[in-house]
């Protein structure tokens, strides 16, 4: 009897302890505002493939993820997706065709869907393009004009060779809404893009 006395005391000390010491949960925390796990690598294996600081096809899309992400988010995208619709000339799907342009420096005109690019702060960003929510295609171009590797730095071709002239590329700043899967609340945005807008022609002094 005495036996299971002490038996009983010392089992209610040892629940005690327990009751009084922190609860660690069996798995560690989630990290809020980033991604379980390395979500998208810093130079996309995209990049390989190309030369320009963007990505017009890309077989690691996340498509799902940005799918998922927009379903959730859909109406506060919208706006933002509309607003760059209105306030980005030749942004969004109001231009994805060539018409017949007169120049006066070589060049080759185009209008993408990057799918990933460079911002102006140097990173690679998801491009939201080509993906679907709620029957709502989202889609952006840009219109990119380059200076022809031959053209660019020489003379104007059509500029007499008395005056000093020279044809430069020339680059705008364009806005995309991006899908950024690091912001564990609202993983979309508005960023700024250097692309090339047109190869120009400077004349200069008159040489004689």
């Amino acid at each position: 009897m005495e036996l299971s006395y002490h038996f009983l005391i010392l089992s209610l000390g040892f629940v005690a302890v327990l009751a009084n010491a922190p609860y660690k949960p069996p798995y560690a925390p989630p990290a809020y505002g980033k991604p379980a796990y390395n979500y998208e690598p810093e130079i996309p294996a995209c990049s390989k493939n190309t030369t320009k600081p963007w990505c017009l096809e890309d077989s690691e899309y996340p498509v799902y993820d940005v799918q998922y992400a927009l379903d959730q988010h859909y109406e506060a995208v919208l706006t933002l997706y509309k607003d760059v619709a209105v306030n980005t000339e030749n942004s969004v799907d109001t231009l994805n065709k060539l018409e017949e342009e007169t120049y006066l420096c070589p060049s080759t005109t185009a209008y993408v869907q990057p799918l990933r690019a460079i911002n102006v702060e140097g990173k690679w960003r998801v491009i939201i393009n080509k993906v679907e929510s709620y029957g709502y295609k989202f889609d952006q171009h840009a219109r990119v004009e380059e200076c022809d590797a031959a053209a660019a730095g020489g003379p104007c071709p059509l500029v007499p060779s008395c005056y000093d002239s020279k044809c430069l590329q020339k680059n705008i700043y364009h806005r995309f809404l991006v899908y950024d899967p690091y912001d564990y609340y609202f993983p979309f945005a508005i960023e700024n893009f250097k692309l090339p807008a047109s190869c120009a022609c400077f004349v200069g002094a008159f040489l004689g």
